[in-house]
């Protein structure tokens, strides 16, 4: 399935991606990534597959979601958040290796229509609630949902708007609730947008300076401490390959 049309997300969906055993020494790895990251891991792991053989599940939900299952003995080898808080407070807590985590990935969030000419000034279109339902992720447990809360706020926008939005669980369930059509737009992920297969709705990039940047780590979790196949694809996602992968994704990564 290319990247175009594998564009369903669902919270806290489990892919089971089965790789051919390539040599005798390969291994099982088990990823718990952020939700709106899922077609890229799945790019990810068809490249990583081709040179190592590994064996990938990976589970993706809400960066909050994966944190309290984490927390609370789920059995994952690497944590890829989509942001810098949980993989820290893991680390803190001594629940992941010192040392193993850094930024893979720089999110960016958009407005989005899947509707053509759906707006021609996005703040007025914001300011003016020309829709009935405008779709974020949930604050709480979403990175990106906070990101869109402080977007709004900039624009003094976040209380007006309250009547009218929906909250995802995760920035997946938030971009299903505008393909289906149950919200005219919303505040979602760039990535999510780049993998849609229609690409005449309405889009605009909003500004860095309206939001605090999204670095999404990665870690090593303490179950993956002696995992072969944990750690290759750690340096993996750091390599020049991945990396090239990742930004085709939409994404920024460190310098």
């Amino acid at each position: 399935m290319s990247r175009r049309t594998c564009w369903r997300f669902f919270p806290l969906l489990a892919i089971w991606l089965l790789l051919p055993l390539s040599n005798a020494y390969a291994g099982n790895l088990t990823l718990a990534v952020a939700a709106n990251f899922t077609d890229t891991t799945a790019s990810l792991v068809e490249t990583f597959k081709a040179s190592t053989g590994h064996r990938v599940t990976a589970s993706f939900g809400s960066t909050g979601k994966l944190y309290a299952q984490i927390r609370n003995g789920a059995p994952f080898d690497v944590f890829m958040a989509a942001d810098a808080q949980r993989p820290r407070l893991l680390e803190s807590d001594g629940m992941a290796v010192p040392g193993s985590r850094f930024t893979y990935a720089r999110g960016k969030l958009v407005l989005w229509s899947p509707e053509t000419a759906a707006f021609i000034s996005p703040i007025a279109y914001l300011s003016e609630q020309s829709f009935s339902r405008l779709a974020i992720a949930n604050p709480k447990t979403a990175p990106y949902g906070q990101a869109a809360q402080q977007v709004l706020e900039h624009l003094e926008l976040w209380s007006p708007l309250q009547p009218k939005l929906v909250r995802g669980d995760s920035i997946a369930q938030t971009f299903q609730f505008i393909a289906s059509g149950n919200a005219q737009a919303g505040l979602v992920a760039l990535a999510q947008v780049k993998a849609w297969p229609n690409q005449d709705g309405t889009l605009w990039r909003i500004p860095q300076a309206y939001y605090a940047p999204i670095d999404q780590q990665a870690i090593l979790l303490k179950r993956g401490v002696d995992n072969a196949a944990a750690r290759d694809w750690l340096a993996f996602l750091q390599s020049p390959e991945a990396v090239a992968i990742i930004q085709d994704y939409g994404y920024d990564t460190a310098d």
